[in-house]
């Protein structure tokens, strides 16, 4: 070969070279339009997560006050037979119902003369209600039913008969949260 030819073909060669690793460098990478492509894929997925989120936090809250009913209802239920049965002491002409959610956490000593010395206690603590002000003490988030309170008006009395949400909320059911 000539070494015109050897010069022509080892310009080439390095031609070559250069030019592929160019263009590799070029299929590696992404483009603006691409990255724009998935951020905006990305958005539209975030933007559908979300109320999803938001109802998964909601149904947790209505099961947290589900709960926190059935705990002070039984517990109001448990002082009520307690009374009935003369373990609780109180006044007879008033209903067998503690005058404020506190009294259930207070522990009491058995009135019964085969468990003398023994006490009893309703509520480890009043269970807070997850719908109602974080600064307010658990007590004053439930509202209070008395004996003589009719169910779809309830007021307040000498006794604690019943608890309710004060929330003003409506639960994914469609029921306020009052009602339940």
């Amino acid at each position: 070969m000539t070494p015109r030819r050897l010069i022509a073909a080892a310009d080439r060669r390095l031609r070559g070279r250069v030019g592929a690793r160019s263009r590799g460098a070029i299929e590696r990478g992404f483009t603006l339009i691409e990255l724009l492509v998935c951020l905006a894929i990305l958005g539209f997925l975030a933007s559908l997560a979300l109320p999803m989120a938001e109802m998964t936090v909601q149904r947790e809250k209505e099961r947290e006050l589900k709960r926190a009913l059935w705990e002070i209802r039984d517990a109001l239920d448990a002082y009520r037979a307690a009374r009935e049965a003369g373990a609780v002491l109180g006044p007879g002409d008033r209903p067998p119902y503690p005058a404020t959610l506190q009294d259930l956490t207070q522990e009491v000593v058995d009135a019964r003369a085969d468990r003398q010395g023994q006490t009893m206690r309703f509520l480890r603590r009043v269970p807070r209600d997850p719908f109602a002000e974080p600064g307010l003490p658990a007590e004053q988030t439930w509202g209070l039913r008395g004996y003589q309170s009719d169910a779809d008006n309830p007021q307040p009395g000498p006794e604690v008969y019943d608890v309710y949400s004060k929330s003003t909320a409506v639960g994914l059911n469609g029921v306020p949260l009052k009602q339940w």
